[in-house]
């Protein structure tokens, strides 16, 4: 079994040691069960409540059935799914065996797929079935892939559910560190086509301690609802990452984040941390039917610049603050943020302790200080 992450809280940064032998799997899953948090609720989905216990032997038998249609160490797996618990399990399963999951958006085209499995070279791919129809134009001529398999109702290929059920636990996590590669992300593809970054082992760990645990305060009695979903960066972070590492529990949402969903995750499940954007805070506001949130302790919002109005409204009417921040696909979360106790509504805030952040200019110098960068 790899070895845990520790993370030393008691200096800013937080400082966060490694061992070599290092998987990020078992450390946000199988370290929850070794310590005595196995009954711990993970994953709140539309199925019902799923506790760390199984979560970690279901990631197992998802790297299982992986390998039983041929992925091995280092190859892709994509992962086209809504958020459900099949999807960090997926996920988390592939890493633990030593291949690598790429989460894609499930807003694409069928020839925005077809780019993406081409340029990833995926093994195997995992859909949901509501996404096969526009998936499956874009499957042929794809060398690399082997096989598929669909969450739900499967058609003609294997059902993932089944093939999960029937496999045996992986007997042992695979030997990686923490340098190497562990899940890819596409970009939006805002400057040209989408580009996939490759994230190591020791990033989720990192980010979940400099942001996640040194500003939010993330703690093991928390629950967390991000209507970001997980195949973006923001989301994955705020859903999977965060959550697991510290033993928190995570809502998740396989619908659209409309307003009145969002509410009523809200009533429902009663979170303690929101993750949103700026356009879906305005939209809550504009609903009657928001009320103040009692539990709700923190909201935090990236993407785009978050109005000072919306912030200060959000404030008076639900009760606490949304921390407005930016982070990018590249970086994994968000580096730069307003802070607790520093928040400052229409700016982006300081940088998170931890990252270093310089504004350069056109010809890519420095720009000094009052000066616009971009």
């Amino acid at each position: 079994m790899p070895s845990y992450s520790n993370v030393d809280a008691s200096v800013s940064p937080p400082r966060v040691t490694l061992p070599r032998d290092y998987n990020m799997a078992a450390d946000l899953l199988e370290r929850h069960v070794a310590e005595g948090r196995g009954d711990r609720i993970a994953v709140i989905d539309r199925d019902g409540r799923h506790s760390y216990g199984w979560l970690a032997e279901r990631a197992r038998k998802a790297a299982s059935a992986l390998r039983a249609l041929g992925v091995e160490p280092e190859q892709r797996v994509a992962l086209c799914m809504l958020d459900t618990v099949e999807l960090p399990a997926a996920f988390l399963g592939a890493i633990a065996l030593g291949a690598v999951p790429i989460p894609l958006n499930t807003l694409l085209t069928t020839d925005d797929y077809r780019y993406l499995l081409r340029d990833c070279r995926a093994r195997v791919l995992v859909a949901s079935d509501a996404l096969v129809g526009k998936l499956e134009p874009a499957l042929a001529d794809l060398p690399a892939l082997r096989a598929v398999a669909v969450a739900g109702e499967a058609g003609k290929y294997p059902r993932w559910q089944a093939l999960v059920d029937e496999a045996p636990p992986l007997a042992a996590y695979a030997a990686t560190t923490p340098d190497d590669i562990a899940f890819w992300l596409y970009s939006s593809g805002s400057t040209g086509k989408p580009k996939g970054a490759m994230h190591l082992h020791a990033s989720a760990v990192q980010t979940a301690a400099l942001y996640a645990q040194a500003i939010l305060g993330i703690g093991p009695d928390d629950v967390v609802f991000s209507a970001a979903k997980l195949f973006f960066a923001y989301g994955l972070g705020n859903s999977l990452t965060f959550p697991f590492s510290v033993g928190a529990t995570a809502a998740l949402l396989a619908d659209r984040p409309t307003p009145a969903a969002v509410m009523q995750m809200f009533a429902t499940h009663r979170p303690t941390i929101f993750c949103g954007v700026p356009t879906l805070f305005a939209q809550l506001l504009a609903d009657p039917a928001l009320t103040r949130q009692e539990r709700l302790r923190v909201s935090t919002s990236a993407g785009e610049a978050l109005p000072r109005h919306v912030g200060e409204r959000w404030r008076e009417r639900v009760g606490s603050d949304i921390l407005d921040g930016i982070g990018s696909t590249e970086m994994l979360h968000i580096f730069l943020s307003n802070l607790p106790g520093d928040i400052a509504y229409g700016t982006t805030g300081r940088p998170v302790p931890g990252y270093e952040l310089e504004l350069r200019g056109d010809d890519g110098h420095p720009v000094p200080d009052g000066e616009e960068g971009s």
